[in-house]
This record gives C-alpha cells, sequence and structure tokens, in this order.
C-alpha cells in the first residue's frame, strides 16, 4: 500500500515525521534579493525550488530520481546553478536553469566531471569553478567574461592536497582559495589571488603545518571596491570571525565575549556582521555594529539555529528548530517565512543535558526518553562527521526510537565540533578509539543512572557514526546487545584507497599518513581488525554510489561476518552516502527498528520494560 495514500490519522507519527514537507533557509539574489531558492522534499525527494517573493509563485526546479540538493542562484537572479551527479555518487558536472524555467544546460563547457570544491560567480559574468579528482588532486578554473565566442576555462591552481574556492570579491577582482597545502586537512590556510592566479596575500595561522590553527572562509565584503574578507579562526581555542584586509596586510579580531564557537556573515551594507553563536548544542543570533562594536541580540526562541542571513531591508531569516518542535522559517518581522503546505509533522520530546566526566574531561550528551520510569532500551546513535555535533534540534530518527518505547542518548565525543579547538582535535592517532572511550563513559552513566537497561544497549550511527558502532561492536563486545551502522567505513585500508581525494587527505591528517607509512594506526583504529570479536547481531545499511564510504569495504567486513556464521543483515541501496528519497528514509529506519525488535530481549528477569510488538515489515 502507498503509505502516503493513507489518512493523517492511520498514519504513525514517526512516518509523518519524515513525510511532513520541509524546507530549508530560501538563499536570495545578491542584486534581485524577490528571487529565492530553497530545497523541499514536498514531492517526495529533495529537490531545488524557485521561488518568485513578488509573485509569491513556487517552481521545482530539479526533478531526478535520487534528488538534488547542492544549487545556488546568479547575483543576478537570472539563472539558477545546480550540480549534477550520478545516483548520489557526488561525482559530476555544474549545469544551469532559467529562473523563470526552461532547458538545463552545461553551466561551463570544457570541464570534465569531478567532485565539487566550491564555486562562485560574479556579477560580471566571472565564474570560478573548484574540483577534485583522484588524478589530478585539487584544481580551481576561472571563466572570464568575453565578447564574441565563448572561451574556454583557465586552470589557475592546482595541487595535490585539497583545496576549494571560497570566495569572489564584490567587483571579482579578488578570489580567496582555502587550502592545505602544508598537509594538514584539518587546519585550511587562505591565499587571495586575482583572476589570473597571481598572488596578493597569504594567511595562515598554522604556519607551515606546525600549529594546529585553521582558518575558513565566511565571505568578502558585500561592497564594490571593499577588498574585506570575513574570516573564521581558532586562536583563542574556538572559532571566531575576524576582518582580513589582504591589500593593506592588517587584520582585526572581534572579542565578542561568547563562550562557544561564533560564525558570522555581512549585512548587505557591510556596517555589520550577523553573528550566530553556538554554546552546548543551542544557538542565539546577534547583529555586530562594526562602527561602534555594539552587539544586540536578535531574539529567537531556544533551540538550534541551522542558518540564518540579513535581509537588505534589516530583517533576519532564519531556519530554527528543536528537539521537540519542528524546524520553521522564520523572520525578525515576526512572520514565518516558508510555510509548506499539507500534513505538518508531529513534536517529539525535548532533550534533556547530561554531563559526564570522560577520560579528556566533561562530556556533553544529550538524552530523549519516552514516557515512564526506566530502565529503557536505549539507543546510543553516534554522529557523523567526525567534525559535527548533535544539538537541540529536530530529528525525525531519534523521535522514531523514542515512539517505539527506547531512550535515545547523542554523544557530543572528542572530535565534535562546538566544544573547542582542543576537544575537536583530539583524536589524532588514535582515531575511533578516543571517542569510543567518551560513548562508554556516558554508557556507563546512563546505566548506573537507571535511564538505561543494560541487557538492551544500541549502538548506532550513520558515516562517521557507522564506522563508530563497527569498531565499537568489536573493541567493546561486551558492553553492547545490538549494532546498527548505516554507510560506514567497516575496512579502513581498503576504505582509504577507494574514497574521493579530499577524504584520504584528512584521513593521513587523523591517522599521520596513508595506510603504507603507518599500518599499525590504520590496523589499531578499522573495525575489520576487530571483526571476530564482535558478539552483538549487526544490521548494515550501505549505498552502493558511495563515495565516502565506498561500497567494497564494506563487503570485506560483510564476508567475514558470514565466515563466522555471525548473525547479520545487509541493505544495499543505490544511492551515495545517504538517501535523498523520504520513502527510502522510511524504509531503513523501518528496517532498524525491526531489526531491534527481533533481536533484543523483550524483557529481563527484573521485569524491567518490554519491547513494543514487532511492527509488520517494510511495505512497498
Amino acid at each position: 500500500m502507498d503509505q502516503n495514500a493513507l489518512p493523517d490519522h492511520a498514519m504513525p507519527d514517526w512516518e509523518k515525521r519524515f513525510r511532513a514537507p520541509r524546507v530549508s533557509l530560501p538563499e536570495w539574489a545578491e542584486d534581485a534579493p524577490a528571487r529565492s531558492l530553497f530545497v523541499s522534499n514536498a514531492t517526495g525527494t529533495f529537490e531545488l525550488y524557485a521561488w518568485d517573493r513578488t509573485t509569491g509563485e513556487q517552481r521545482q526546479v530539479t526533478d531526478r530520481p535520487n534528488g538534488t540538493t547542492d544549487g545556488t542562484l546568479t547575483p543576478d537572479g537570472e539563472w539558477i546553478w545546480w550540480f549534477s551527479d550520478t545516483d548520489g555518487d557526488e561525482f559530476g558536472t555544474w549545469m544551469r536553469q532559467p529562473f523563470g524555467g526552461g532547458p538545463d544546460t552545461v553551466a561551463v563547457e570544457g570541464l570534465d566531471p569531478a567532485y565539487p570544491a566550491g564555486l562562485a560567480i560574479g556579477r560580471d559574468g566571472t565564474v570560478v569553478v573548484g574540483r577534485s579528482t583522484d588524478e589530478d588532486g585539487s584544481t580551481i578554473h576561472v571563466l572570464r567574461p568575453a565578447s564574441g565566442a565563448p572561451k574556454p576555462p583557465v586552470e589557475i591552481y592546482r595541487h595535490s592536497e585539497s583545496a576549494g574556492v571560497g570566495d569572489l570579491s564584490h567587483d571579482s577582482t579578488l578570489l580567496v582559495i582555502e587550502h592545505t597545502e602544508h598537509g594538514d586537512a584539518m587546519h585550511s590556510a587562505l591565499r587571495v589571488v586575482r583572476p589570473d592566479g597571481s598572488t596578493v596575500a597569504e594567511l595562515d595561522d598554522s604556519e607551515g603545518g606546525t600549529k594546529d590553527l585553521g582558518l575558513t572562509v565566511l565571505g568578502f565584503a558585500p561592497v564594490d571596491g571593499d577588498p574585506r574578507l570575513l574570516v573564521g579562526h581558532q586562536r583563542r581555542g574556538r572559532w571566531e570571525p575576524m576582518v582580513w584586509d589582504p591589500v593593506v596586510g592588517t587584520t582585526t579580531e572581534l572579542d565578542l565575549e561568547l563562550p562557544g564557537d561564533v560564525a558570522a556573515e555581512w549585512y548587505p551594507d557591510a556596517s555589520a556582521l550577523l553573528i550566530a553563536h553556538s554554546h552546548q548544542a543551542r544557538d542565539e543570533l546577534f547583529r555586530y555594529d562594526l562602527a561602534d562594536g555594539k552587539r544586540t541580540r536578535i531574539e529567537t526562541p531556544p533551540g538550534s539555529v541551522m542558518g540564518a542571513t540579513a535581509r537588505p531591508d534589516g530583517t533576519v531569516e532564519y531556519l530554527l528548530s528543536s528537539a521537540a518542535e519542528p524546524p520553521q522559517v522564520r523572520s525578525t518581522s515576526g512572520s514565518a517565512v516558508l510555510d509548506p503546505p499539507g500534513m505538518k509533522a508531529p513534536r517529539s520530546v525535548p532533550v534533556e543535558d547530561a554531563w559526564v566526566e570522560g577520560p579528556g574531561g566533561a562530556v556533553h550528551a544529550l538524552v530523549q526518553k519516552p514516557a515512564g520510569d526506566g530502565p529503557f532500551p536505549t539507543v546510543f546513535e553516534v554522529h557523523g562527521g567526525p567534525t559535527h555535533h548533535d544539538s537541540d534540534s529536530f530529528a525525525a530518527q531519534p523521535a522514531a526510537w523514542v515512539d517505539h518505547g527506547f531512550a535515545v542518548v547523542r554523544v557530543n565525543y572528542r572530535g565534535s565540533t562546538g566544544y573547542g579547538r582542543a576537544w575537536t582535535d583530539a583524536l589524532k592517532h588514535r582515531v575511533g578509539l578516543i571517542e569510543l572511550e567518551d560513548i562508554d563513559a556516558v554508557r556507563a552513566w546512563a546505566v548506573d543512572s537507571g535511564l538505561a537497561d543494560p541487557d538492551r544497549l544500541v549502538l548506532a550511527g550513520g558515516s562517521w557514526g557507522g564506522y563508530l558502532t563497527l569498531l565499537g561492536l568489536g573493541t567493546q563486545p561486551e558492553a553492547w546487545a545490538l549494532g546498527l551502522a548505516a554507510v560506514p567505513v567497516a575496512d579502513y585500508v581498503t576504505a582509504y584507497h577507494d574514497e574521493m581525494e579530499a577524504l584520504k587527505s584528512m584521513d593521513r591528517t587523523l591517522l599521520g599518513g596513508t595506510p603504507e607509512e603507518v599500518p599499525e594506526r590504520f590496523a589499531a583504529s578499522s573495525p575489520l581488525t576487530y571483526v571476530d570479536k564482535v558478539r552483538a547481531p549487526v544490521y548494515i545499511s550501505a549505498g552502493v554510489n558511495d563515495p565516502r564510504c565506498p561500497i567494497r569495504q564494506v563487503e570485506n567486513y560483510v564476508d567475514k561476518l558470514a565466515e563466522r556464521g555471525h548473525p547479520h543483515e545487509v541493505y544495499r541501496y543505490d544511492a551515495g552516502h545517504g538517501s535523498l528519497v523520504v520513502e527510502e528514509r522510511i524504509k531503513q529506519v523501518r528496517l532498524e527498528i525491526d531489526f531491534a525488535l527481533r533481536h533484543l530481549p523483550t524483557t529481563d528477569r527484573e521485569g524491567r520494560h518490554p519491547l513494543p510488538d514487532r511492527p509488520a515489515g517494510p511495505r512497498g
């Protein structure tokens, strides 16, 4: 039966949260702010949509079997650029389509398919394309406007280490490149060049890779003739903004007296900055006036801001949610910006904060619980990245577990962002093992506090979280009753050889070299090393076109489980590193829940909470 054909009251809440129409924060064209672009799942697949705010018309731009999310507007709003890959493999070319609709055409002729490494489009027609391939490494190409016959793009940059396009100045005279030529993929340096590739200035807080300090591009000032560049730095132990004038050679650090990570973007007239402050898994917004240094709070409800932008009229639009409240695009004008029609996502339960002392310091965990008293069967849902963090934001998958009677614990282990540079950088050389020490400390707390049933603990996650799941099942076999790993690293050596070049650079940084140079580190951090020690049943899902956690290394791990006759199930699907198709996402969650309910004990001898009845298998 088509689940979308069911009346709302017949559909379980956890499925409604996936199916309810959602929208991203709209991007707007700098010189035509009434023209916007956003992502929505309104058709059941995440695709790009154009929105003319003057007329209110919304139009679907892309329509592909596996979805599309990477796109942008030209400054004049006349064109929509979108990235075309094959079934989620992230390898492809930029296409473009008129804002009002029309045929898709190749945006830049003369460039072969590649992994994207940044894009910048100037208001004079200049285009800067970043590319990455296994053969060429990182390359950057510039296409300048010309009268007469079109000219091919010119390569202005090439390096074997990862690099990409940062931004193009408002008048297209300067370009900033974010690069890791020093070999440390975790701490980028910046180079400002002219469109012909000649260097204007360098900024490298890592001092050639000798210091663990990185920089990131936040954007050029949106004013003609203004070369100032907004940059994120880590000089005081966390991400903060500063203003760099590469022409004069000055940097101005902004001490905002905020304890967490701070990101920023320019207001359209460059007189102020929109500040996003992330601290202890929640966000807040401020306006910072550059003339007098005045910081003004922008009032938002509690939760996480997944994007914010300052509009030309002075209002701020932002996408906000919490674990309990579904996301909504709001404005400081007091109105909802985009309210997608149709079914609304049901609320979930709020998160509770837990701080647990771990071997490297206090570990922050977010806890969601079903009704009643514990101990509960508990899912430790581990985030990906690893340079990412869980926050007080709406997520359909944890909410689905709560609906099925499970507590959910999410751990911001060492390696996570949002808790300072030292916390993020701590996992070098003992990759995976350090994160699992923090997860184990929180696991012990959850059991000792009476929250979690020690006989029904599930380790689960996707991407890096899937990797930590498989590694944890092998290195902590007595701790876990079940493992659920989505798109994981399972065989680190094979994954290194098969993955995209940018991830090879990251792995060399994390582990201190290649598998041939530091084989003992790769072995110590690879789930395959410990596969014979796994006790818990294992469920794995994997995309056959995944360039980040390629399928061959997953099959190597599965073959070892099969040789042992160990209980496991594998679900392979025709996409890349996850799916943009809503029904596919629901199917995968249903399969995981079904696996857990079949393999976990329903009760224990002390009469703790029984698991609910097993749901029917996947339909359709």
